[in-house]
């Protein structure tokens, strides 16, 4: 125990360098799977670096909701991989899931977590859509009054989270396959192969590559 505890202290050592050592660290991470078959393993490796490195917001999404269906079996992937890696030592954060059907606590730094499906963005853009259409009914608002900033206000999918700065796509297909439509038109996206048996490396050189880049505002 003692060496695995040894190892896990120089893990979050190196860890909290890579981060305060990248020019630009994103605030919010989206971690998209277009794979298949989604291990969950692999993604709470992927939640979990990103908490250790100092990223606050993390979204997981896969195009089929496997996640957040079974976001009880990911929770506890993450809980032990944040024990092993990190030990117990971080303070606790909330984790909060879009549909507000489960709230717990899990042991790190600060960072928050939500795990979407592709019924979040859909349903958040015709809820919005609804909300001006009763504003302008009830002659709150006009139909000239529906811009990007308007919008933005109206959609509550990540209601007290950031646009994600960076989307990390797993997997063969070219899109994100419907995660949050709306919010990420000004995202960085680094696509990799697959998500599965991905290395710290790999999760690193992305983030070096997204620190080098400059913000491409939807190009």
């Amino acid at each position: 125990r003692g060496p695995a505890r040894g190892g896990a202290a120089r893990g979050r050592q190196r860890w909290r360098a890579d981060g305060r050592a990248l020019r630009k660290l994103p605030v919010h991470v989206g971690l998209v799977v277009t794979e298949e078959e989604p291990s969950y393993a692999d993604m709470a490796s992927l939640v979990v670096w990103c908490m250790a490195v100092g990223i606050s917001y993390v979204s997981v999404y896969d195009h089929n909701g496997i996640f957040k269906r079974n976001n009880s079996r990911l929770m506890d992937e993450i809980l032990k991989q944040q024990q092993e890696l990190l030990g117990l030592d971080c303070s606790k954060y909330s984790v909060e899931f879009a549909n507000h059907d489960k709230t717990g606590q899990v042991l790190n730094c600060q960072s928050t977590l939500k795990v979407l499906s592709p019924e979040d963005g859909k349903a958040d853009i015709v809820k919005a859509a609804q909300n001006f259409c009763q504003l302008v009914a009830q002659q709150q608002r006009t139909h000239s009054d529906l811009d990007v900033n308007m919008l933005d206000n109206l959609l509550s999918s990540t209601h007290g989270f950031p646009d994600p700065d960076l989307v990390l796509k797993f997997g063969p297909v070219d899109s994100t396959l419907g995660f949050l439509p709306w919010h990420i038109r000004l995202t960085e996206i680094i696509s990799l192969p697959s998500h599965l048996n991905i290395s710290y490396e790999d999760f690193f050189s992305a983030l070096h590559h997204y620190a080098a880049c400059e913000q491409r505002w939807g190009k």
